[in-house]
């Protein structure tokens, strides 16, 4: 991990003054199997939809955000915030649909649960609003009061049960996103990349996603919630977070190194070697990258 580690510690450090996209490893242009650099940088796309949803200029908001996901449409923070857009227009029709992707894309996320269930609420969706609740009061009960969550979840029923019995119905931004910054978000990361380092990859994610939540769907940090998914076996996740960060940065030499690794634990050794050969054709004089990817493949063709 160290030579990845290296390179985005010190480049994070750089997202104190400048865009999200100082932090990434190998940025977009030029593609990588016919891919090439996004129109948008979802991530600089995403501070921009914070910063107009804070400044309440929702129309600006909804903007940014739906840039973000032409790039990112899995990214659930950004739907959440799309949805929570619409709403503080008070439009809550389109409001619906992407706070429902939010919700699938990030089954765990109570404020994306509690707000879909006011929209419904706000649709006259009673049935859909019911059930949205009777999941949280599940997660709750899963619960039982000590996990991370436990307070949100209480909150969120109470707000939803007091919609329902006649109360306000209001959609509002969460205090984290509230005070989400690119500062901060620098701070979490590199939290995070220590627990990586120290294979603590359950709390990794804690810290990644608190990390993403802050500066958007930036490649660094997609690639590294992929590695520590793939660390726990979970290869399915590490691969659709990989993903992601390619559609952002085709050209991100830690997603393409780390995928390639992916290949090869999977007996895929055909594309380790196209994620080499790319790598290679990246890195005129040769890199980290290449030299881990190789030693990949040539230990998997001798074992």
């Amino acid at each position: 991990m160290s030579r990845m580690s290296r390179t985005i510690m010190g480049a994070a450090l750089l997202a104190l003054s400048a865009s999200p996209m100082a932090m990434a490893a190998g940025g977009g242009g030029g593609g990588f199997s016919g891919s090439s650099a996004p129109s948008y940088d979802p991530a600089v796309e995403y501070q921009k939809g914070l910063t107009a949803f804070r400044a309440k200029e929702y129309k600006k908001a909804t903007t940014a955000f739906k840039r973000t996901l032409k790039v990112t449409p899995k990214n659930a923070n950004a739907q959440y915030l799309l949805g929570l857009s619409y709403a503080r227009l008070g439009n809550y029709k389109r409001a619906r649909k992407p706070l429902e992707k939010a919700v699938k894309y990030a089954p765990g996320m109570i404020d994306a649960h509690r707000d879909l269930s006011l929209v419904y609420l706000k649709l006259d969706m009673t049935e859909k609003a019911e059930k949205t609740l009777a999941g949280i009061k599940a997660e709750k009960a899963k619960c039982a009061g000590s996990c991370a969550d436990a307070q949100k979840i209480n909150l969120a029923i109470s707000k939803i049960e007091k919609a329902m019995n006649g109360g306000t119905i209001t959609v509002s931004l969460p205090p984290e996103w509230q005070t989400a910054s690119l500062e901060s978000g620098d701070k979490l990361y590199l939290e995070a990349v220590g627990l990586i380092n120290e294979k603590r990859y359950e709390e990794a994610l804690v810290e990644l996603d608190r990390t993403a939540r802050a500066v958007g769907p930036h490649p660094d940090v997609l690639t590294y919630i992929g590695f520590a998914h793939r660390k726990m076996q979970r290869f399915d996740v590490a691969e659709d977070y990989y993903q992601r960060a390619l559609a952002v940065a085709p050209d991100h030499l830690g997603a393409l190194e780390y995928y390639g690794e992916l290949k090869v634990e999977r007996q895929d050794l055909d594309g380790a070697r196209q994620h080499l050969a790319r790598i290679e054709e990246l890195c005129s004089f040769g890199c980290h990258e290449a030299d881990e990817l190789r030693k990949w493949i040539d230990n998997a063709k001798t074992s």
